[in-house]
């Protein structure tokens, strides 16, 4: 098995466990709204716990793809394959510090649950305030992922590793991730009030499974033939 084969197929292994586990830790995070998300929250400990370690995965899991496809990318730009790792590095960074903030939303829901009632106002408001920066974390990791997609969207443009349409899809995908993103920080609303932003069905294509093995797969073709079919 050549170098390439080997990096087309770890490329799109990663693709798949970061989607899955993503979609795994949104579907048990507890919904964190209203008065009452910190009792709920301290009666499923275990579950947001779940949801902690399978966004932590999908965070090491993200930044793993761009570090296995820099070796392939770098032969076309190495600027702009080394910025890549650089910025998923910096999306899994600030991904783990919305994860940290989340874990201390449950010490706060205990706290509250034995707290006087004089004194659950005030660790009220601490909860509040770990969901706000969970909510900054969250929006600094997207626009990172944004500029990161943008890089390597631009690398297989020119390398023509997969099909121009595809990588062009992926620039326009990073640029409406990155407009949702200042319009989330310009508004001071969460970057998910801007999903059809920052989750365009373009964007979709390079995070799902089917997308991820396409992907891998073109690289694999390019291999054998020398040209892109």
């Amino acid at each position: 098995m050549n170098s390439t084969r080997r990096i087309s197929i770890a490329t799109g292994a990663l693709f798949v466990v970061a989607t899955v586990a993503a979609l795994v830790a949104a579907a048990l995070v507890p919904t964190l709204t209203g008065t009452d998300y910190l009792p709920r929250v301290a009666n499923h400990p275990n579950q947001l716990a779940a949801s902690a370690l399978a966004y932590l995965i999908a965070a090491g899991t993200s930044v793993g793809t761009a570090i296995v496809l820099y070796p392939l990318l770098k032969k076309t730009n190495v600027a702009l394959a080394l910025g890549s790792v650089v910025f998923r590095t910096i999306e899994a960074v600030f991904y783990t510090a919305a994860v940290v903030t989340l874990l201390s939303i449950t010490t706060l829901g205990q706290q509250l649950a034995t707290a006087p009632a004089a004194t659950r106002a005030p660790i009220q408001t601490m909860a509040d305030y770990a969901l706000s920066v969970r909510d900054h974390s969250t929006l600094a990791a997207v626009f990172a992922f944004s500029v990161g997609t943008l890089m390597y969207s631009v690398v297989f443009y020119r390398s023509r590793l997969v099909p121009r349409w595809l990588s062009a899809w992926g620039i326009a995908a990073a640029v409406l991730m990155m407009t949702g993103c200042l319009l989330s920080l310009f508004s001071n609303n969460p970057v998910t009030g801007y999903t059809p932003l920052s989750c365009p069905s373009p964007s979709r294509k390079w995070s799902s499974p089917s997308g991820s093995w396409q992907e891998a797969w073109r690289i694999q073709v390019v291999n054998a033939t020398g040209r892109p079919d």
